[in-house]
């Protein structure tokens, strides 16, 4: 799918692109979905991306970016059309060329992205018609009334929850779609590629025949396949079929009900995430809108992130016997790489959430839930714990899984929540806090020599003597987990800011600050990267490029990175003169001590990487000779990073 939205992109023109970002007023746009206040030359709202009480959504229009500092959403006005109403990037387009009366124009298209268009087009305009005539079988066939909606009803459905999610029913005979499909003409390939139709000793045949039909909507309400249950006792033929992946469905990439469910999500910033297209109905029928069903399948990273658009909190609901339990686990480690809260809760044994809510109601399911909530990560080891009971290798095992999940959490902004995990899981296993700490950095450790094999570690030489123990001997694991982007940000932003103004005789800021930035793999944030060699392009080709150059860049990417380095305006009180009787300094007059301030804490950082390195080549020798070498290395470095630190006004321990 993502490979068609690119081809679409590609449709519309550069000159139909900068037509509408021309008309934008981001002030405009944004003030259309949120109140926006004037504060100086910013504007302020209440965030629409998370609850707060007091303001601290920020719109400049000067740069014309916003920029929440409290939950940290940031971008263009294209980028918040995008966030706000889940669109893609055309789709933001063509919403922003609605507003302004703006046509569309579209590049010539070869033959082959005219044909992955076609298809595309052509299986939603198939399922569209497909969808339409199982729920008029449902509704006006006698066999759909007796038959398929007699299920429905005998499930709790009301006629409004059937007609909300386009429930349908295939008669059960070998070509009533084929044959209706057929008549209009609709490819025969198509359609047995949609998964309707199956072809047998060259004949086609419905797939679905006496089935109750469940469709699977994409995030803008179009269906993208099919669920079809059997309802006759078969032990031959499976209980559910689901439409084969083709170039608009695939299973690992789709959550059941997302399309009726993203605007509670958002509202109560939570998912509540169920297994089967019935639970979803019937939580969706009693008023908890804000669930989705992995339909049976392992949770994947694309499903993840498609609930990660919506909320950061998933509350995994499953049956409380020992198959639930085990689905409740699936995925866990990939949510919690995703750095998305995860909690579970089991139903009373013998109910699923669609009975269980049919059975107390709405208000004391909800209140079940609440009470029910447990952490995934502390569920996991309680199960694990029971399961193992008084075997030793069993636990022993377990130790080594738990310390396995926990590495997973491996964000810097979640270092806090391993701690408290590492914390609160060596007290119910009755082992040592840094013993835990200790087997979490080995695993990841691990995953580092996978991505990067480098050489093993060699105990340090014995030649280490008290003179040499202030050389700093950093965990590999802890650098990892305490990486400070700050310097990175701060030299990038003066970069963008300050690059076409004059430093010194005839050199810009530009030129002065790129030859400071030679060594590029110094930098850990690869879309930094990314934007400098962008912008030293624009440089080599006689360009010094602005700002907006990169916050209105029709790659989504450099715009988000720009903003998220980009200083919003601030006004200084009159009275802060009048107090201190003094004059503020501008911006503008203080560019040059904001540069060599950003250069010197970057080469700070640069300086202490040279040390770690030093350090690790030191641990790796064995050689008595170069060990005494590298010692003195260590010793000139060290200097270097004094001399630095006098330069920034730090002050220097010994």
């Amino acid at each position: 799918m993502r490979r068609l939205v690119n081809f679409i992109i590609v449709m519309i023109t550069q000159e139909t692109i900068q037509q509408i970002k021309n008309r934008i007023d981001i002030i405009d746009i944004i003030g259309d979905f949120i109140k926006l206040k004037k504060r100086g030359v910013n504007y302020m709202g209440n965030c629409p991306f998370h609850n707060e009480k007091s303001p601290s959504f920020t719109v400049s229009p000067s740069k014309e970016i916003y920029k929440c500092f409290g939950c940290g959403k940031s971008g263009n006005a294209i980028g918040f059309v995008m966030e706000h109403e889940k669109y893609s990037y055309v789709e933001a387009l063509k919403w922003f060329a609605k507003k302004y009366n703006i046509t569309v124009e579209e590049k010539e298209q070869t033959n082959e992205q005219r044909e992955q268009v076609q298809v595309a087009d052509s299986l939603f305009i198939i399922n569209n018609f497909a969808q339409q005539h199982f729920t008029n079988n449902l509704l006006n066939t006698p066999n759909g009334k007796a038959i398929g909606y007699s299920y429905f009803e005998q499930r709790g459905f009301t006629p409004d929850t059937i007609e909300k999610f386009q429930l349908g029913y295939a008669q059960d005979e070998y070509s009533d779609f084929t044959d209706a499909a057929t008549s209009k003409k609709y490819n025969k390939e198509l359609l047995v590629k949609s998964g309707l139709v199956i072809e047998r000793n060259e004949k086609l045949l419905d797939n679905y025949r006496g089935r109750v039909i469940f469709p699977i909507h994409n995030q803008s309400g179009k269906a993208l396949g099919f669920g079809a249950r059997i309802l006759k006792a078969n032990d031959k033929a499976p209980k559910y079929i689901n439409t084969p992946q083709n170039e608009i469905y695939d299973k690992s990439k789709s959550l059941y009900g997302i399309y009726f469910a993203r605007t509670a999500l958002v509202q109560k910033n939570e998912c509540y995430l169920v297994e089967g297209y019935t639970d979803v109905i019937s939580l969706h029928q009693a008023g908890v809108t804000n669930t989705v069903a992995s339909s049976g399948t392992s949770l994947t990273t694309e499903q993840l992130q498609l609930v990660k658009k919506y909320t950061q909190n998933i509350t995994i609901l499953y049956d409380g016997d020992g198959a639930g339990i085990k689905a409740a686990l699936r995925g866990l480690d990939l949510a919690l790489e995703q750095g998305l809260n995860v909690q579970v809760v089991l139903l009373p044994t013998g109910e699923d959430p669609d009975s269980y809510v049919q059975q107390v109601g709405a208000q004391a399911f909800n209140t079940y839930v609440t009470q029910n909530k447990q952490d995934v990560v502390l569920f996991q080891l309680k199960v694990s714990l029971q399961q193992a009971g008084n075997n030793s290798a069993a636990k022993s095992s377990l130790v080594n899984q738990i310390a396995e999940t926990i590495s997973k959490i491996n964000k810097t902004e979640d270092f806090t929540r391993q701690q408290d995990y590492i914390k609160q899981c060596s007290e119910v296993l009755g082992i040592d806090e840094q013993g835990l700490h200790n087997l979490v950095n080995s695993f990841i450790r691990k995953k580092i020599e996978k991505l990067y094999e480098p050489k093993p570690i060699k105990p340090l030489p014995e030649v280490l003597t008290d003179e040499t123990t202030a050389i700093e001997i950093v965990d590999d694991t802890i650098n990892l987990l305490f990486k400070d982007e700050l310097q990175e940000r701060n030299i990038v932003r003066v970069l963008l800011e300050y690059g076409q103004k004059m430093y010194s005789g005839s050199n810009t800021v530009a030129l002065h600050v790129l030859h400071e930035l030679e060594e590029l793999e110094l930098f850990d944030n690869k879309d930094l990267v990314t934007l400098i060699q962008l912008y030293k392009t624009q440089v080599e080709q006689g360009t010094v490029p602005n700002t907006n150059f990169f916050l209105q860049n029709n790659n989504l990417q450099i715009s988000a990175t720009a903003v998220t380095v980009i200083d919003f305006e601030h006004e200084v009180s009159s009275r802060w003169q009048e107090k201190y009787e003094m004059k503020v300094p501008s911006k503008e007059e203080m560019y040059i001590a904001d540069v060599d301030s950003s250069i010197t804490y970057f080469k700070l950082k640069k300086i202490k990487r040279l040390i770690k390195e030093n350090q690790d080549d030191l641990e790796k020798e064995t050689n008595y000779e170069e060990q005494m070498i590298i010692i003195a290395t260590h010793n000139l470095l060290k200097e270097s990073e004094r001399e630095l630190l006098l330069q920034a006004g730090t002050v220097v321990t010994m």
